[in-house]
């Protein structure tokens, strides 16, 4: 599923990396613990999460993620942004909760086994 699909699905938007949204992703993890993000999370996917902080970043750095979905309105600050922008992960916000976003693109078809 590419990346501007998903930014119509959840109802979000692009606030960095609006270049990367043809990027495909592959899977998703929805946590706001990101000690779960490491022991669970699968390359080039999108992390779903609510916490704001620089450490989101660079854990879906560390786990080659492409994509960072703020959920439940949080906006994140212009440090985070910009450190995402050097790190090549678009950042994407949604006003959706975590549940329902990640329903969402489970029901499109992300992370269903093939």
């Amino acid at each position: 599923m590419k990346l501007s699909q998903i930014v119509s699905l959840i109802g979000g938007k692009a606030l960095s990396g609006s270049e990367q949204l043809d990027n495909e992703v592959f899977s998703a993890c929805g946590s706001d613990m990101m000690s779960d993000v490491l022991a669970f999370a699968m390359d080039k996917g999108v992390l779903l999460t609510g916490l704001i902080n620089q450490q989101v970043i660079r854990t879906a750095l560390m786990m080659d993620m492409c994509c960072v979905i703020f959920v439940r309105g949080k906006m994140p600050t212009r440090e985070i942004l910009e450190l995402a922008d050097e790190s090549r992960i678009a950042v994407l916000v949604t006003d959706e909760g975590m549940f329902e976003t990640c329903g969402k693109l489970y029901e499109a078809g992300l992370g269903k086994p093939l």
